[in-house]
């Protein structure tokens, strides 16, 4: 009998989904600070616009459940996010297990020469809405991907001026 996974009881949330977004940013820090930073979860509204995050289960290691609120005023959209794998210095893998956002991503820095390192942040989401949004991502797509890009960037500024750690 094996042991029960991360990823078990995610259900198909688990598998990439239609909507696959790829942005990738040069941080000009060690690969061991800009993880860490990835992963300080409640820190992440910082970075990423009309967002608040928080650990509502565990301490935000493997098997943690983290909420992600988006939105302004009251209304917002609530993203529930597993952590399935930390691989420090190195590797992210998250899946978006709610009720509107499901599907895996990964957060994958790459130490560079220089102290630099390369952040890739890939997610693979199941649209919501049927076959008019499946129909629709090639629309939707470049500013999922802008919106992802931009969040990243400002990320990396973040921790390269040490507001960020």
């Amino acid at each position: 009998m094996s042991t029960p996974g991360p990823v078990d009881g995610l259900g198909d949330a688990a598998r990439p989904g239609t909507g696959e977004v790829t942005a990738t940013v040069i941080v000009n820090a060690p690969a061991d600070r800009v993880f860490a930073a990835f992963v300080n979860w409640e820190r992440q509204g910082d970075w990423i616009p009309f967002t608040r995050v928080r650990v509502v289960e565990g301490d935000g290691g493997e098997g943690s459940l983290i909420e992600a609120i988006t939105g302004v005023g009251t209304t917002g959209l609530r993203d529930e996010i597993r952590v399935v794998r930390l691989d420090a210095p190195y590797e992210v893998r998250v899946v978006h297990c709610g009720k509107i956002l499901r599907g895996p991503a990964s957060m994958r820095c790459t130490a560079m020469a220089g102290d630099r390192t390369q952040v890739v942040m890939h997610e693979w989401f199941h649209l919501p809405g049927g076959q008019a949004v499946k129909l629709a991502w090639p629309l939707i797509w470049p500013g999922s991907k802008l919106s992802l890009k931009g969040a990243l960037k400002k990320f990396g500024r973040l921790v390269e001026q040490g507001r960020l750690s």
